[in-house]
C-alpha cells in the first residue's frame, strides 16, 4: 500500500490532470456530439463549427478543474490566468480543427479502417455509420492524444506553473523552515 500512496504521491499532478481531462473530454464531445445533430461533419465549414463549439465548451469547463485541482495556482489574476489558458489552449484547438479537416475531409483511411474492423467482424452495411465510426476514431485515438499531451505542457510551462521567484522563494522558505526546526531540536537536546 506505500509503494501505490509512494507513486500516487509521486504522479499526483499528471493522474488529476488526466481525471480531469477525462472529465473535460467528456463535456466537450458531449457539446460535439449535440452540435452534430445539427451541423454536417461532412462539411468542412459545419465540421469546423463542431470542433469549435467543443472547445469552447471544454476550455470553460476545464480552467477551474485545471487551477484548483491540478495546479493548485494561487493567482489571484483569474481573467488574465484565464485568457492565457484560453489563448494556449487556442493553438491546441487549431490542431484538432487540422486533424480533424485533414483526416476526415481531405486525405480519408476510413476505407482501410472498415476494412481493419471487417476482419474482426464488424462490418456496416450504411456509409452514414461508417462515416459516424471513422469522424469518431480520429476524434478519439488522433486528435484527443496530441490536443491532450500539447495541453498538458501548455498548461505545467506556460500557464499554471511558477515563476523562477516563486519557486526559489518556496525553496528559502523550507530551508529555513528546517533549520529553524533543526535549532530547536538542538536547543530542546542542550536543555536536557
Amino acid at each position: 500500500m506505500e509503494k501505490i500512496k509512494a507513486l500516487y504521491k509521486k504522479y499526483e499532478e499528471i493522474i488529476i490532470y488526466l481525471i480531469v481531462g477525462v472529465l473535460t473530454t467528456i463535456v466537450s464531445w458531449g457539446a460535439c456530439f449535440v452540435a452534430k445533430f445539427f451541423l454536417d461533419s461532412n462539411d468542412s465549414i459545419q465540421n469546423f463549427l463542431i470542433n469549435t463549439i467543443s472547445w469552447v465548451v471544454g476550455v470553460v469547463f476545464a480552467y477551474p478543474l485545471n487551477k484548483i485541482w491540478v495546479f493548485k495556482s494561487k493567482n489571484k489574476h483569474i481573467i488574465k490566468e484565464f485568457l492565457g489558458f484560453a489563448g494556449s489552449r487556442v493553438s491546441t484547438w487549431i490542431l484538432d480543427v487540422i486533424i480533424m479537416w485533414f483526416f476526415v475531409n481531405l486525405l480519408s483511411f476510413k476505407v482501410p479502417l472498415m476494412n481493419l474492423l471487417a476482419k474482426f467482424g464488424i462490418v456496416f452495411n450504411d456509409i452514414a455509420k461508417e462515416d459516424k465510426i471513422y469522424y469518431w476514431f480520429v476524434k478519439i485515438f488522433i486528435s484527443a492524444v496530441l490536443v491532450t499531451i500539447a495541453n498538458y505542457v501548455f498548461s505545467k510551462f506556460l500557464i499554471f506553473g511558477k515563476k523562477k521567484g516563486e519557486k526559489n522563494k518556496k525553496a528559502n522558505k523550507e530551508e529555513k523552515e528546517n533549520n529553524d526546526s533543526e535549532s530547536n531540536i538542538e536547543n530542546v537536546e542542550k536543555d536536557n
